[in-house]
């Protein structure tokens, strides 16, 4: 067996004293930007993006270490929403579009924590929830 290396990363000091290391904080600089919130019963995801789509950070309930059925909480959504909301705010962001989509339980409280951490002004919210509209294939009648 070869000798371990040992990687030192470079870390910045935040103004809470937090260390963040620079892979972390996000390169680019922008005044608005749009939020998705996808909610399901077992997990949420939250993308934040620019206005012509570009990804520019994500997280998810899964992500941050929770398990099973604590994923779908909203207590996990809420710290999703308030890891973004930091990176966000080191961005510069001013102003968001919120679009939500799903039926889970952290829909209100990942926007609720972003808000929070971030102090942006929201602009609309968008609610792009598919509804069925015509169900399921009826079963075959019966032959006797």
């Amino acid at each position: 067996m070869g000798k371990k290396r040992i990687v030192k990363k470079t870390s910045t000091i935040t103004e809470e004293g937090k260390s963040v290391s620079h892979s972390s904080l996000p390169k680019k600089s922008i005044s608005s930007g749009v939020l998705h919130v996808e909610s399901s019963y077992n997990n949420t995801k939250v993308v934040l993006s620019d206005t012509k789509g570009k990804v520019l950070c994500w997280s998810s309930s899964g992500s941050l270490g929770f398990t099973g059925a604590k994923k779908g909480t909203p207590f996990a959504a809420a710290k999703v929403g308030e890891l973004l909301g930091e990176k966000a705010q080191a961005m510069g962001l001013r102003e968001i579009n919120v679009v939500i989509k799903g039926v889970g339980s952290g829909r209100e409280s990942a926007v609720r924590g972003f808000i929070s951490k971030s102090g942006v002004s929201i602009n609309t919210i968008k609610d792009t929830t598919p509804v069925p509209f015509n169900g399921p294939r009826p079963p075959k009648p019966r032959r006797v």
